[in-house]
């Protein structure tokens, strides 16, 4: 069987893509997901089943039994069938070479970083941006090969990393934008003119990978770098936290509160103040209002997030 248009993914966003492509520009003729199992045995940020899509539009939907797409279901898939070409959205993994032999016109996916590729490859782009206070992110559209984020650009666009947003919001942009260049890759396909550009003059640079430990705070940093780590792993992340004593809080959201108020009688990481449920805690250069958080206790003035 001739599979033209392919979708990878395992989240809510890979949902958004496969409807947008579907309803807008032409039939999705299958969608590539993992299985629960997979799920459980790895840590999937804000992962969806897909399985709807089927009774919903008719697509079928693949569950592959590695995330890695080397299992003997997926491979028996590939090796039986033919394909012309994919999109990659949600999928957090390096495809193999029999995979991404097998599409005509090959397998595309997205990255970014506030410059441009080889630099920022790696994990968690997005969280990284926000986390580290870029103000740009330039979302590139490009063609996969067995490395991590390979400067094979068949397209880009750039999107503002404003203060006022969290991982979430900043994930709407990215979704605008890459609907934008989803739709040129797939009129280039039509027309069978898919071309991508390889030569960078820009140098390689990582992101590691995150884990929920790395969303810890430090009441000792300073307000800026706090506000940033917060927003850059909210929901549909693990979230930022912190301890009082043996106990964990999660901080879903927050923002700079002020910097002027003498707050020099209360530690660092000290709840100064409480208002409306919110906590007011001093920072090493000001204060951090703390607008929702989750936690098995009540917090009052005075205790100390360590």
């Amino acid at each position: 069987m001739k599979y033209k248009v392919v979708v990878f993914g395992v989240k809510d966003t890979t949902e958004n893509i496969v409807e947008f492509i579907h309803n807008t520009i032409c039939s999705v003729d299958l969608v590539i997901t993992i299985s629960e199992e997979v799920v459980n045995r790895n840590q999937v940020s804000g992962y969806k089943g897909l399985d709807g899509l089927t009774q919903k539009y008719g697509i079928p939907v693949h569950m592959a039994d590695s995330y890695f797409l080397t299992d003997e279901k997926t491979q028996e898939l590939i090796q039986e069938n033919q394909f012309e070409i994919g999109i990659s959205m949600g999928w957090q993994r390096l495809m193999p070479g029999s995979v991404l032999d097998a599409f005509a016109y090959g397998i595309f996916g997205f990255h970014g970083n506030c410059g441009y590729l080889p630099f920022g490859r790696g994990r968690s782009p997005l969280n990284w941006s926000i986390i580290q206070g870029d103000t740009r992110f330039n979302l590139n559209l490009f063609r996969y090969d067995e490395k991590a984020d390979s400067p094979n650009v068949f397209a880009k666009e750039m999107f503002s990393i404003t203060e006022h947003d969290d991982i979430r919001t900043a994930q709407y942009k990215n979704m605008i934008c890459a609907k934008n260049l989803i739709r040129k890759l797939l009129e280039a396909y039509q027309t069978g003119t898919v071309a991508v550009k390889t030569d960078s003059k820009d140098f390689d640079s990582w992101y590691p990978k995150r884990t929920a430990a790395d969303g810890k705070i430090d009441f000792q940093d300073r307000t800026r770098n706090i506000y940033n780590l917060i927003r850059g792993v909210a929901a549909p992340f693990p979230g930022a936290y912190a301890m009082i004593g043996s106990k964990k809080v999660t901080i879903w959201r927050a923002h700079p509160f002020d910097e002027m108020i003498d707050f020099s009688a209360c530690a660092c990481g000290e709840v100064a103040d409480i208002f409306d449920d919110r906590l007011v805690v001093r920072t090493v250069d000001g204060s951090l209002l703390i607008d929702e958080y989750e936690c098995d206790f009540a917090i009052k003035k005075g205790d100390i997030f360590t």
